[in-house]
């Protein structure tokens, strides 16, 4: 609405700085000398200009305030999404480079498309509106030849549009390979094929600068092609306008205000086009971040969660874009107290299963089940606060190791921080500094402080669900045996992936999980 408003105002402004220049260059030519009264004409035209200055500031405020509150909102829907369904969906690179450089490049498509787009649904109508009064015949002209801007902008636009995106699926590539390569190095190093990399990323890099340059050439390519055509189109009516000119069929301030009009009831429709590839990859990043947000799990329940058996009925899941089933016709039951273990072949489907017993991914077919009543019906976040969670990676945060078993509950003590953490097998204390991402502890040590975190959940936490994938993976048996001790001592129930005999053998039931 603001920039239609602008439009209309700058559209006004434009006709009445060609009436003033057309009346007072023709009235200045005829006498001779400066007209009577040239100041006042020479005032209200500097007023006119400063006008079009206050409207072009006006609408870059607003187009740099709507783009601002647009990216803030996307970002947050974006991690909000994130929050809702944790696995699955985009990697951390593409992510990061989403929310930050890609959706930076919407500035583009509010700051110049939009406002332009706002001018060209406005300024052509109106301006041509006012040579229509003044001279028909030139108004007809523009009829016919305006709308084949917009034309040749569409077919532009879908192949400037297709570039874009090839852009940036380019980008992403060469994004989440360099993400890969550095989390790789330290076994990069290990097995000195650290520099063997190098010819990967600039085979990466010489991609990107391709794309990038196919892009910019249909972007200069088109840019010319309109500016072509609207020379062309606007040189027909100062021919025609000059001829009948000369044969008197038109005044001089009727000519010369036709002549002024012309160019600017071109311009913002051509314009348009310009911009249209400053905006290009703004949008296709915020393709990106809505492709995020539509693949979030929607949560819907708003009953508390019940006591009871957690239950998976013969559940199925197919990830996005995915060939078949990651998880098909998958039944177990979990009750109070039982140690259910999960096993099978690595990839058959069993952090999918916990994934969707966590309410992190909807099943496809099947239904997911606490007590009697269905997790699509239950508030999600009261779910989340029966379960403990150990993953294969467990993510840690700068610190102590204190700190991050205390996440288990805000009010575990010292004391609980200790006794859970010795009930884990770790033979460090709580004070041991932890990086981010847990560095600092090798992949043992992550695990102790991840279930120690569980264990201060569940004792602390009011928790009542164990869910566990891979607990003891880079444990010794002693440890090993003593961590499954005091899962089962919690009295919680526990779900578990595991291929160890240790904890298949201690479990009560064992489920088999069989790729699809």
């Amino acid at each position: 609405m603001a920039s239609v408003a602008v439009g209309v105002a700058t559209a006004v402004l434009l006709i009445l700085q060609a009436r003033l220049l057309s009346d007072w260059i023709t009235r200045a030519f005829a006498e001779l000398a400066f007209p009577r009264g040239w100041q006042g004409a020479l005032i209200a035209l500097l007023a006119v200009f400063a006008g079009r200055a206050v409207l072009a500031w006006l609408s870059s405020v607003l187009a740099h305030r709507s783009a601002a509150e647009v990216k803030s909102t996307l970002r947050r829907d974006v991690l909000k999404a994130r929050l809702a369904t944790p696995v699955g969906g985009a990697s951390s690179a593409s992510l990061v480079r989403t929310l930050t450089q890609g959706l930076d490049s919407l500035d583009g498509y509010f700051s110049k498309y939009l406002p332009q787009l706002g001018l060209a649904a406005t300024v052509p109508f109106i301006v041509g509106a006012a040579i229509l009064f003044a001279d028909w015949q030139s108004a007809l002209i523009i009829v016919f030849t305006l709308p084949l801007i917009p034309v040749f902008m569409a077919l532009i636009g879908w192949t400037t549009e297709k570039a874009t995106r090839k852009s940036f699926a380019v980008a992403d590539r060469l994004a989440n390979h360099f993400a890969d390569l550095i989390a790789g190095l330290p076994t990069l190093q290990a097995f000195a094929r650290a520099r063997a990399q190098k010819k990967g990323v600039e085979l990466g890099e010489e991609q990107y600068r391709e794309a990038t340059m196919r892009t910019l050439y249909v972007s200069f390519l088109s840019s010319f092609a309109l500016e072509l055509l609207a020379t062309l189109s606007v040189a027909i009516v100062a021919v025609t306008v000059g001829f009948r000119l000369v044969y008197g069929d038109v005044d001089f301030p009727t000519a010369l205000f036709v002549l002024i009009l012309a160019p600017e009831a071109f311009l913002p429709v051509r314009q348009v086009g310009v911009h249209f590839h400053d905006s290009a990859d703004g949008v296709a990043a915020a393709d990106a971040a809505f492709a995020i947000i539509d693949e979030a799990t929607e949560t819907t329940g708003t009953l508390p969660a019940p006591s009871g058996a957690l239950v998976l009925d013969r559940v199925s899941y197919t990830y996005p874009g995915g060939d078949s089933p990651a998880v098909e016709d998958l039944s177990l039951r979990v009750d109070p107290g039982e140690v259910v273990a999960l096993s099978g072949s690595s990839g058959g489907g069993k952090s999918t299963a916990l994934a969707m017993a966590m309410g992190f991914l909807s099943p496809a077919s099947g239904s997911v089940l606490v007590g009697d009543q269905p997790l699509a019906d239950v508030d999600l976040r009261s779910w989340r606060r029966e379960l403990a969670w150990v993953a294969q990676e467990p993510g840690l945060l700068n610190g102590t190791v204190g700190d991050n078993v205390a996440l288990g509950s805000p009010d575990a003590t010292a004391e609980d921080v200790e006794a859970a953490l010795r009930d884990a097998g770790a033979d460090f204390g709580r004070d041991k500094p932890v990086g981010d991402d847990g560095e600092g502890l090798s992949a043992g040590e992550l695990r102790r402080v991840a279930l120690a975190r569980a264990l201060v959940r569940i004792r602390r936490g009011g928790a009542r669900y164990l869910i566990l994938d891979e607990p003891t993976a880079g444990l010794d048996a002693e440890t090993e045996a003593r961590v499954i001790d005091a899962v089962r001592d919690t009295g919680a129930g526990a779900l578990i992936v595991s291929h160890r005999p240790a904890v298949l053998e201690a479990a009560d039931r064992v489920v088999e999980v069989v790729q699809a």
